[in-house]
């Protein structure tokens, strides 16, 4: 495969690299890869991209965002090298998603599901998740946790579940039965202790989830919180 080079690139460019790596005569390290082999990649690209937004660096961002790119096409190539789908295939496959998801703004393109009158972000927040449950055919709240991923960091996946549980009604209690809620978990991992097996792991995932809707109630991010937690330590160690 012959490759141009050039001052400027695109992603046309991009896409023949990956190819060109992934082809027979290409690195040898590349060719062998798998989904699974990167995965780990994916997520590590992700989020170095995130903490380059959390910085203000946009010469960062620039290039991180190049690498979560980079993940997206070489996961593309793997199965363009299968028949199975193409990067126009995901593009097209994005550019459908976003148009059914929002009406109001392709009016052509609304359903029976979709909301008449769509005017706050709010709105939009409903009326995305009413069409979303009704192309993943979740007829229940039930269906909606159980297609939140598994894979996400555990305090993101509580705070998504919970927040979703809220909607239903089932969830929806105040501060003050959320700080109930914690002091009781403390009272369980106390009793728990004297016991064998998982009782302690279980109290102490049961006290994390208390925090995490502590932290709904007050509107905070609970992984960012333990972010910038996790910091303060950083900085408390250092100073010692």
């Amino acid at each position: 495969m012959q490759f141009t080079l050039k001052e400027k690139y695109g992603i046309g460019d991009l896409l023949e690299i990956v190819a060109l790596l992934r082809s027979p005569g290409g690195c040898p390290w590349d060719k062998e890869q798998t989904h699974l082999s990167i995965r780990r990649n994916f997520i590590e690209e992700t989020y170095e991209a995130v903490e380059a937004i959390d910085s203000g660096d946009n010469a960062l961002l620039l290039e991180e965002l190049g690498d979560v790119l980079l993940q997206v096409l070489f996961h593309t190539q793997i199965e363009a090298e299968q028949n199975t789908f193409t990067f126009d295939d995901v593009c097209d496959g994005v550019c459908k998603k976003m148009i059914r998801r929002h009406p109001h703004i392709f009016p052509d393109a609304a359903n029976e599901t979709a909301a008449g009158d769509v005017r706050t972000p709010d709105d939009v927040l409903r009326n995305w998740d009413a069409i979303k449950q009704a192309e993943k055919n979740q007829s229940s709240f039930s269906d909606t946790l159980r297609s939140i991923p598994s894979a996400l960091p555990a305090l993101i996946r509580a705070d998504k579940l919970q927040s979703k549980a809220a909607k239903s009604g089932f969830y929806g209690d105040s501060r003050e039965e959320a700080i109930a809620d914690i002091r009781g978990g403390l009272d369980k991992l106390e009793n728990a202790v004297e016991q064998s097996g998982n009782a302690v792991s279980d109290e102490i995932g049961g006290l994390l989830f208390a925090a995490v809707n502590l932290a709904r109630h007050f509107g905070t991010n609970p992984e960012d919180a333990l972010s910038k937690a996790s910091a303060r330590f950083i900085e408390r160690f250092a100073n010692k």
